[in-house]
C-alpha cells in the first residue's frame, strides 16, 4: 500500500474517503458531525493540540505563531456556551500560515470566517465571547469521540470527516 502524500508534498485536495480506501486501520475516523465553517473545504496538516473549556487565550496565542501549515485541533469539551475562535483570531490564523482549526465547540462570526482561507470545522456557533484567563493545556493529547488526536501527527479534513494517524 502506497502512502498518501503529505500535506508538504502538494496542495492537490485530498479526499477523506479516497484516502480511508487506500490506508483503512492506519487512520482513525472522528464520526462526531463537524460543521464545515471556513473557506477552505479540503485542509490537512501536522496537528497542534489545546485543550481548554471556554476560554479562548491560548487558542488566540497559538494562532498568532507561525502556522506551518499546521492544522490546530481544540478540544473544548464539546461546549456550545461560548465561542473560541472569532474573526480576528482566523484572520491571524490565516495571516501565520495555519492550514485550518478544528475545535470541538463553538466558533462565532462565522459568515466573516466562511469568506477566509482558512479551513475550520467546528460544532456550531455562538455570538457569546470566551473567558480570557488562558486556562488550558498546550501540546497534549486530546480525545474527541474516542480518536485519540496527538500533536505532530498527521490529520485530513474535508466535507466527509476527519482522519487523524493513530
Amino acid at each position: 500500500m502506497s502512502a498518501a502524500p503529505t500535506p508538504a508534498e502538494g496542495t492537490a485536495a485530498v479526499n477523506t474517503a479516497d484516502l480511508y480506501d487506500e490506508r483503512g486501520d492506519e487512520l482513525a475516523s472522528v464520526s462526531l458531525q463537524f460543521q464545515n465553517l471556513g473557506g477552505r473545504s479540503h485542509f490537512s496538516g501536522q496537528v497542534r493540540t489545546i485543550r481548554c473549556f471556554q476560554d479562548n487565550a491560548l487558542v488566540k496565542s497559538t494562532l498568532a505563531t507561525p502556522g506551518n501549515g499546521n492544522v490546530l485541533v481544540v478540544d473544548g469539551a464539546g461546549s456550545l456556551g461560548t465561542a473560541l475562535m472569532g474573526d480576528m483570531i482566523a484572520e491571524s490564523a490565516v495571516a501565520n500560515g495555519w492550514a485550518g482549526v478544528v475545535i470541538n465547540g463553538a466558533i462565532r462570526d462565522r459568515q466573516a470566517i466562511a469568506a477566509l482561507d482558512l479551513g475550520v470545522k467546528a460544532l456550531g456557533s455562538n455570538p457569546r465571547k470566551s473567558a480570557k484567563a488562558g486556562a488550558g493545556e498546550v501540546d497534549v493529547d486530546v480525545e474527541i469521540d474516542g480518536v485519540t488526536i496527538r500533536p505532530g501527527s498527521l490529520i485530513w479534513c474535508d466535507p466527509d470527516g476527519i482522519l487523524v494517524e493513530r
